[in-house]
């Protein structure tokens, strides 16, 4: 019994120091891939290189669209309706002459309001109104691929007007059928872009390009071709006015570094 208590006594301390052993190598290992990770979040997090790359292309529209309103009048609406049917037929005729494709023409239904005449006193007081007709509205839209064409049948319309259609015009408006395209292609060439002035800056700076830790795409801004910058938006925006286009992009890049 009194030698094996002599080997208790021998062994607490070297069990005490093992254990202090372990709990100091466990607080080492424990600080060390905190601080690595601490470093590393750093690196990617805190720092490194951004640049905003950009890519433009000018086009043409390829797809036009043009639209135009007329109307008519009458005290009834059955002579209201057939005035504005032989102003349609005109219309059809109008645009089969230029070439007009049927299948490029749609016609709108038909909207009807009711025309009232205000009535005054001799002394000039208000005192109702008198229904005088009915007036109906109608819109063709014509849309098609030959600009060329369309542009020219928008610009002639005062031969239908001579012909006591009330017609009025609206301005051609400009699309592009390929646009996804054509967006893919920007967003491509603006991220090369980006990554070239990362690695400039690497290059100036002495160090090397790390691993991507963000990218963001700018919002696509499609203004008249020579256009100012007074048509860009914060949201981006699509010019419809003009046939010559400017399609611009940007992307931002941020990489860490070594």
């Amino acid at each position: 019994m009194e030698n094996e208590n002599k080997t208790i006594g021998i062994l607490k301390p070297i069990i005490t120091l093992v254990c202090v052993f372990i709990i100091a190598a466990a607080v080492v290992a424990c600080t060390v891939i905190f601080t690595n990770g601490l470093v590393g979040y750093k690196n990617d997090r805190a720092g490194g290189l951004s640049a905003t790359g950009s890519a433009s292309v000018d086009f043409e529209a390829d797809l036009v669209v043009w639209r135009g309103t007329y109307s008519s009048f009458a005290e009834t609406t059955s002579e209201a309706y057939s005035r504005l049917g032989r102003d349609t037929d005109k219309i059809k005729r109008f645009l089969d002459e230029y070439g007009i494709e049927e299948d490029d023409v749609v016609f709108s239904a038909i909207d009807i309001s009711r025309r009232y005449s205000s009535n005054y006193n001799d002394a000039g007081n208000y005192v109702g109104d008198t229904f005088s007709g009915y007036e109906l509205y109608q819109t063709v839209t014509v849309s098609s691929e030959d600009v060329d064409l369309v542009e020219e049948v928008s610009r002639d319309i005062t031969e239908l007007i001579e012909d006591g259609v009330e017609f009025t015009s609206n301005s051609p408006e400009y699309y592009y059928k390929d646009l996804d395209s054509l967006k893919l292609e920007l967003v491509e060439a603006a991220t090369k872009n980006a990554k070239e002035r990362i690695d400039l800056m690497a290059q100036g700076s002495g160090c090397r390009v790390g691993k991507l830790i963000s990218s963001n795409l700018g919002v696509f801004q499609i203004t008249a071709k020579n256009s100012s910058d007074d048509e860009y938006s914060s949201g981006g925006t699509y010019n419809t006015s003009s046939r010559e286009k400017t399609a611009t992009i940007t992307v931002k890049l941020n990489y860490s570094v070594k």
